[in-house]
């Protein structure tokens, strides 16, 4: 392995070490959970019996959030995420979200979670969740939104990219899925992200990005306001477009 392939490596092993303990305390992910828990439940549809797959399903939390639905796999290319996963009994494979070894036609619900923005061919990754689903099957996608607030965080993940409803609009029709909804997330964030991130971007030629940005767990007082605030959010999204927001929701189905 190379000094560059092991530094990546080395990196990754500590992004995935910072997401582990934030996912179970982190603001960002309480609402997370609080806005994808009913549109899980609406694509589920009542069923409980589901195939599910999950596509870059890195340290596999979210395989514990899909499970209430059917029968739930992921899979990943990060050796790193896939043993934290496969050491809480997860059932996870390693495979490349654009060519996977699951046969056509399998699954009635394909997710990827904030994974599209970091892919070199995103067109080609969705293409493969709608081979990988069922007549009438859903896929449910989130990724990173608006170019205006990439920022250190962006950086360590390696974004290539950031949507806007066109845009992830647009991926989802030219793998042949018709898209149900469109939606940002995380509106009240974006005040103190753009700030923030603005501040980044003007500094970052007089300093080395924080590995931790945006993945740290604020002190007590903090997160729990903001856990508040972006679980209410959800509540209200649930019902009223939010205008903007750092996140987009891609509800998607296979003719």
């Amino acid at each position: 392995m190379s000094a560059t392939a092991a530094e990546v490596q080395e990196r990754y092993a500590d992004l995935l070490e910072l997401t582990e303990r934030a996912h179970a305390q982190h603001f960002w992910y309480h609402g997370f959970r609080s806005y994808l828990r009913p549109v899980l439940a609406e694509a589920a549809a009542g069923r409980t019996n589901l195939a599910i797959v999950d596509c870059g399903c890195g340290t596999g939390h979210n395989l514990e959030l899909l499970a209430p639905y059917g029968r739930v796999v992921g899979f990943d290319l990060t050796l790193g995420g896939l043993a934290r996963a496969r050491a809480r009994g997860e059932p996870v494979a390693r495979a490349d979200i654009t060519r996977t070894p699951f046969r056509s036609a399998t699954f009635d619900l394909a997710t990827s979670f904030d994974v599209m923005q970091s892919l070199e061919d995103d067109h080609a990754a969705v293409r493969e969740i709608a081979r990988l689903l069922k007549p009438g099957g859903a896929a449910v996608i989130t990724m990173s939104a608006l170019e205006v607030l990439r920022g250190d965080h962006s950086d360590w993940w390696r974004e290539i990219r950031r949507y806007t409803p066109s845009l992830a609009r647009a991926l989802a029709e030219q793998a042949g899925l018709r898209v149900e909804r469109v939606q940002f997330l995380f509106a009240s964030l974006v005040p103190s992200m753009l700030a923030v991130r603005s501040i980044q971007r003007i500094v970052r030629p007089l300093r080395r990005p924080r590995l931790d940005a945006d993945i740290a767990v604020p002190s007590r007082p903090i997160n729990t306001l903001l856990t508040w605030a972006v679980r209410a959010e959800a509540a209200v999204g649930r019902r009223v477009p939010m205008p903007f927001g750092s996140s987009l929701l891609l509800v998607a189905r296979k003719p």
